[in-house]
């Protein structure tokens, strides 16, 4: 990196936005060798997002400052090990740091992809702010080291078709005239644990897909489904309650996103008439964490 450039940038920051995703359709096509799954799925970044003020320093080390205080502000965190590694992979280490504030609005282990979005979100500020040592393609590189849904946050569009593990990517068209209505039953559930659950050999394969248009209509959205949602909802049963609800309050059509536990319903807008109705519902059966929120339709 220039010296000059990085003097101009040590005392730099810069806030940031990092999104949540619902898949909307995931499905589990087979198990590698190396132990990961292949993957066929349509990711859709959303509204509900956490946020990161990151600031360049002119000594090394780090820093986190994490505004929940049940989440770990040390190198245990996703957003810690993103910035490390990207200063290692800058040979940065010995010569700057950064100071971190991790404002955390997405729940945890959820199935909306926070802690890789936060991954992101810090490599991403941080190439900003050291002057672009990486390209589009480094950094994503050095996303997918830190967790196979990083890449998508780094992809350079709203919505993508994603396989191989989640990092073959590429643009998909976005989903209109709905309203989204997220609902988190308040625990977490383990990625690694669900996979381990699954059978490829029992699943029922719906081979019909996702038409991939944005009109409003129901018929875009038959093909909606989710290998693993079986699997989670075993485990945890009020998943499919939590389901059940949403369709009869009008969705027209709810799913479980990524390994859970978080459920997510469409309503047509053309069809719907109060959303505030629903989250009061939503909030009063399964808890304080119902979001009513949108779709992005801009990278």
């Amino acid at each position: 990196m220039d010296r000059m450039l990085l003097a101009g940038a040590r005392r730099a920051s810069c806030e940031i936005a990092a999104p949540a995703k619902i898949n909307l359709y995931l499905r589990v096509v087979r198990r590698r060798r190396d132990g990961y799954h292949d993957l066929d799925s349509w990711m859709h970044k959303i509204a509900l997002c956490d946020r990161l003020t990151v600031s360049l320093r002119p000594t090394p080390g780090l820093t986190l400052t994490v505004s929940d205080k049940h989440l770990p502000g040390d190198a245990t965190n996703l957003v810690w090990r993103a910035a490390s590694a990207f200063f290692a992979t800058c040979g940065l280490s010995d010569t700057v740091g950064a100071d971190i504030v991790l404002e955390k609005n997405i729940p945890v282990a959820a199935g909306l992809g926070g802690g890789s979005s936060d991954a992101a979100a810090t490599l991403s500020a941080l190439n900003r702010l050291c002057g672009l040592p990486l390209t589009a393609s480094g950094l994503s590189e050095l996303g997918l080291s830190l967790g196979a849904d990083v890449p998508f946050f780094l992809f350079d569009a709203p919505s993508a078709f994603a396989s191989g593990i989640g990092e073959i990517l590429r643009p998909a068209p976005l989903l209109a005239g709905y309203h989204l209505v997220l609902v988190n039953p308040g625990f977490p559930v383990s990625t690694r644990e669900t996979f381990s659950r699954l059978s490829l050999t029992e699943k029922t394969k719906k081979i019909k897909k996702a038409s991939p248009v944005g009109r409003e209509g129901d018929e875009d959205i038959n093909g909606f489904d989710n290998d693993l949602e079986a699997v989670t909802m075993a485990m945890h049963p009020e998943i499919a309650r939590i389901k059940e609800r949403l369709l009869f309050l009008g969705a027209a059509t709810a799913l479980m996103s990524g390994s859970g536990a978080t459920v997510f319903g469409l309503f047509a807008r053309r069809n719907f008439l109060s959303l505030t109705r629903v989250e009061e519902n939503l909030r009063q059966e399964f808890g304080p964490l119902v979001f009513v929120t949108n779709l992005l339709t801009g990278a």
